[in-house]
């Protein structure tokens, strides 16, 4: 995958993802707050309504035509969620 800049509007952010020539946009709500935990025996994501549009914007991203499988998206501390976060990683697999 390649990662491109690009223009965002306000209240945006824009991350294109170029993965075999074909690009994928992906976008972050203005005011998105995301945090995933791990207490044990099962994973929480926790999310305002901005942050939960983004993850679906992320899925349906991710569900588009021609998108090629193991195409994903990195999410940390970092890079998109609240800090304490544990990682996530949104892939599609279209194998079993």
């Amino acid at each position: 995958m390649y990662t491109e800049p690009s223009s965002s509007r306000a209240g945006t952010t824009h991350v294109n993802v170029v993965t075999d020539g074909v690009t994928r946009a992906f976008v972050w709500e203005d005011g998105a707050r995301i945090e995933v935990r791990n207490p044990g025996a099962e994973i929480v994501i926790e999310a305002n309504a901005a942050g939960l549009r983004t993850l679906a914007g992320h899925l349906l991203t991710l569900a588009q035509d021609g998108t090629p499988d193991g195409t994903h998206l990195h999410l940390e501390e970092s890079n998109g969620l609240q800090a304490g976060s544990t990682g996530l990683v949104l892939e599609r697999c279209d194998g079993e």
